[in-house]
């Protein structure tokens, strides 16, 4: 590994597994564990890193000097690829989608202070920069830059993730995981057992062609993994009453943070399937945190 990334990796705690102590699930004789990637770093926390950390070793490595990329105005990819690249000494440029907001959120601003040329353009044309899925893909792309996909979706993001789960010592029968892209679901689905089942908690509501964009990156034949759709809590970034209050009780009982895009939404739709009978009695579930706690200054208000 560069030996840039190598001395930031150093600053990293460890991502441990935490058991969930909860009564209310004790009649359901279900035990929970969340892997706290949310611990690993204060801004590159959960899966960004999981998914940058190998994509920053290839433009490192090849010399190249700037990362272009794309995301919401609330985007935590976005906001830790900024602070890598601060770190690091890479620019980066920013494609936001929609109109620029006045004042700019504690998001953008972190990313405009870390030095990140923010590019705003309309959701139409936002859609057509999805079409470009390879590092050298982008049009106009000079040769010192490197275009990195939406949520980094790239296969040398899979290989970041599948260390998550290599690291999960345990024995356990599921592994959960929040989605919006896919790409921590493809890298888990990869590095996982064939005998552990794995679930997706998509945080879009019409998650469209997410299981073929998984297929692609992911070699989905040697895992039993789904898809689970009904927790969106109406599309992605929209929450209401009824999540927030499962979140704030969740933090009271067990002190660990969740924010309501992704691991909120996932811990509520575990919650809702232990309670359902879902899953069967003795079963070990393993869920991931994937941070991203940034996002709660301006979605969790």
């Amino acid at each position: 590994m560069h030996p840039k990334l190598d001395q930031l990796e150093q600053t990293f705690k460890s991502s441990i597994l935490t058991k969930i102590e909860d009564r209310q699930l004790d009649q359901y004789q279900v035990e929970l564990w969340l892997k706290r990637d949310d611990l690993l770093h204060p801004i590159i926390s959960g899966n960004k890193w999981r998914k940058l950390k190998y994509i920053l070793d290839a433009v490192l490595s090849s010399g190249r000097n700037t990362i272009v990329s794309m995301g919401g105005a609330y985007s935590n990819h976005l906001h830790a690829l900024a602070y890598a690249g601060h770190v690091l000494g890479l620019k980066t440029i920013g494609i936001i989608r929609g109109e620029k907001p006045e004042p700019l959120n504690p998001t953008l601003l972190d990313m405009q202070q870390w030095g990140m040329t923010l590019k705003f353009v309309s959701r139409a044309d936002f859609r057509d920069f999805r079409q470009f899925k390879n590092w050298h893909y982008l049009p106009g792309l000079t040769s010192e830059q490197y275009w990195l996909p939406e949520g980094g979706s790239t296969a040398l993001a899979l290989k970041g993730v599948a260390e998550l789960v290599h690291e999960i010592e345990i024995p356990y029968d599921l592994l959960c995981v929040p989605c919006g892209t896919g790409t921590t679901l493809a890298g888990i689905i990869s590095a996982t057992s064939e005998k552990i089942s794995v679930l997706g908690f998509s945080a879009l509501k019409n998650p469209g062609c997410l299981s073929d964009d998984i297929e692609s990156l992911a070699d989905s034949s040697v895992s039993d993994w789904q898809i689970v759709t009904d927790y969106h809590f109406g599309g992605f970034a929209k929450k209401n009453d009824q999540l927030i209050a499962f979140m704030e009780n969740f933090e009271t009982q067990t002190a660990i943070p969740l924010e309501s895009v992704y691991t909120g939404k996932m811990m509520y739709g575990i919650y809702d399937l232990i309670k359902k009978g879902h899953f069967i009695p003795g079963q070990r579930i393993v869920a991931v945190h994937t941070g991203g706690l940034q996002g709660k200054r301006g979605l969790n208000k």
